[in-house]
C-alpha cells in the first residue's frame, strides 16, 4: 500500500512538473518562478475557456475573478509586506473625469504654493483585463505620487467584452482632455508644462495613441510634455517580426495570445487567428496597405542588426479572406500608433520607451522609437536583455524579479529627471 502511495505521488509530481515546465532562455533569472506564474495564468485561461464552452460564464469574466483572487492571495501571503504599497500621506480618490472612472493619487507634500507634476497612467491587460486600482499598478502609482510629488491619474477605461475598439481609446482621450483642462490642473496644483501620459502593454498602446491625438488637436491649449511607453503594442499587421518569431512561445505573453487580444480589441472573429499568425491579412495584394504604410513598420529598415539577427520577413502575396476590409481597425492609427505619418509623430512629446528582449512586443517599441527619432522627437530607450513581458508588474514578494525592480526604478528615475 505504501509503495502505491509513493508511486502515485511520484507520478503526480512528475505530471505537475511537466505541466509547469516551459523552456525559457538562459538569460531569464529564477526561471522556475516565472514558469509557476505562467502555469497559473495558463490554468486560469484554460478553466475559463471550459466554463465558457459549457455556457457557465464568459471566459474573460472567469479569468478576471481568478486574477482578483490571486491578487488577494498574494496580499495575504505578503502579510506585513503588503504595507509596501501603502504610502502614508498619499491621498487616494475615486472620481470621474468626463464620465470616465479614474483614481487620483495626490502626494503628501501637497500643492500649497508649489506646482506639482501630473501623470495620467493607463494600465495593461490586453484591453480585457486589469485595473489601476489593485496590485502592482496601484502600488506603482502610490510610489510615483510620493517620490516624485506627482498627481497620478489612473484611468479605468472600459474593457472587452463589454466594448471594442475604439471605445477604450475614446475613454482615455476623454479623460485626458478633462485632466489637461485649466480648471482641473489648477484644482490639483499641477504645472501645465509637466504633465505626462504613460502606460504598459495595451496601456502603452493607448498612451501612444492618446499622445498622438492630443498633440494634433489644435483645440488643446495644454498637451502632454512627455510620453512613457512600457513594452507597448503598437501594430497588428506583422506578427512575424523577429521578436514575435523568437518569442512565439514565451511565458506570460505568447504570439497566439497577443493575436487573440488584438482580435478581441478590434471586434474580429477569433477563428481568423491562424490567418494573422501567417500574415495573410497584410498580403501584398491589399491595396489599402500602400508601400508608404508598409514602410512605417518595415523592421528590415527600422531595426538594427542586433535585433534583426538572421530572421527574414514573412510576406504573403494573396489574401483570400479580405480581412482588412472586414476589420478596418487594423489600419486605424488610433489602434496602431506605429502607422502614424511623420507629420503626426513630429508633433508628439518627448518619449521614454521600455522594451525587453524576451517579449513579442519588443520590436514594436524599438520601431516606434526609431520612427519618433526620425521625425525629430527626443527618445530615451531602456532595453533589458534579461527582461520579459510584464516584468514591471513583478516587483513584490513572492513574485518578485530583479529585472522587474530594475525596470521600475529606471522608469521612475527617467520621470524624475525628465518630467
Amino acid at each position: 500500500m505504501r509503495l502505491k502511495v509513493v508511486v502515485v505521488t511520484v507520478l503526480l509530481v512528475a505530471a505537475l512538473s511537466y505541466y509547469i515546465y516551459t523552456p525559457l532562455p538562459d538569460a531569464i533569472q529564477e526561471p522556475w518562478k516565472l514558469m509557476v506564474v505562467d502555469a497559473g495564468f495558463r490554468t486560469a485561461m484554460n478553466l475559463a475557456t471550459l466554463k465558457h464552452q459549457l455556457g457557465l460564464d464568459h471566459y474573460i469574466t472567469s479569468v478576471r475573478h481568478t486574477l482578483e483572487g490571486f491578487d488577494s492571495t498574494v496580499t495575504a501571503l505578503q502579510g506585513s509586506e503588503s504595507t509596501v504599497g501603502v504610502v502614508p500621506g498619499v491621498k487616494v480618490s475615486d472620481v470621474t473625469f468626463a464620465g470616465i472612472p479614474v483614481r487620483v493619487y495626490e502626494p503628501p507634500a501637497g500643492g500649497e504654493g508649489h506646482l506639482r507634476r501630473g501623470l495620467m497612467y493607463l494600465h495593461g491587460g490586453g484591453w480585457a483585463f486589469g485595473s489601476g486600482k489593485v496590485g502592482s499598478h496601484d502600488k506603482m502609482s502610490r510610489m510615483i505620487s510620493d517620490e516624485l510629488n506627482t498627481v497620478v491619474v489612473s484611468v479605468e477605461y472600459r474593457l472587452f467584452p463589454e466594448v471594442h475598439f475604439p471605445e477604450p481609446f475614446l475613454d482615455c482621450v476623454a479623460a485626458a482632455k478633462h485632466f489637461l483642462s485649466a480648471e482641473v490642473l489648477a484644482k490639483y496644483a499641477i504645472d501645465p508644462e509637466r504633465v505626462a501620459v504613460s502606460g504598459d502593454s495595451a496601456g502603452g498602446n493607448l498612451a501612444a495613441a492618446v499622445a498622438q491625438e492630443i498633440s494634433t488637436d489644435d483645440s488643446m491649449s495644454v498637451t502632454f510634455s512627455v510620453q512613457a511607453l512600457i513594452y507597448p503594442a503598437l501594430q497588428a499587421l506583422d506578427f512575424n517580426t523577429p521578436s514575435y518569431v523568437q518569442n512565439h512561445n514565451m511565458a506570460i505573453l505568447s504570439r497566439q495570445l497577443m493575436v487573440q487580444f488584438w482580435l478581441q480589441y478590434l471586434g474580429a472573429d477569433i477563428s481568423v487567428e491562424p490567418q494573422l499568425i501567417a500574415n495573410n491579412h497584410s498580403a501584398m495584394q491589399q491595396l489599402a496597405l500602400t508601400s508608404e504604410l508598409r514602410s512605417r513598420l518595415d523592421w528590415t529598415t527600422l531595426l538594427t542588426q542586433k535585433f534583426k539577427k538572421t530572421y527574414t520577413p514573412v510576406v504573403v502575396e494573396r489574401d483570400s479572406h479580405g480581412l482588412l476590409k472586414k476589420v478596418p481597425g487594423f489600419l486605424d492609427v488610433r489602434s496602431s500608433p506605429l502607422l502614424a505619418g511623420p507629420e503626426v509623430l513630429a508633433k508628439c512629446p518627448r518619449a521614454y520607451i521600455l522594451t525587453c528582449e524576451y517579449d513579442v512586443l519588443r520590436d514594436d517599441g524599438l520601431m516606434y522609437a526609431r520612427r519618433l527619432q526620425d521625425a525629430g522627437v527626443s527618445v530615451a530607450s531602456d532595453y533589458y536583455e534579461d527582461g520579459f513581458h510584464g516584468c514591471l508588474s513583478f516587483t513584490s514578494w513572492p513574485m518578485d524579479f530583479d529585472v522587474g525592480k530594475r525596470a521600475l526604478r529606471g522608469f521612475v528615475n527617467w520621470l524624475q529627471n525628465n518630467l
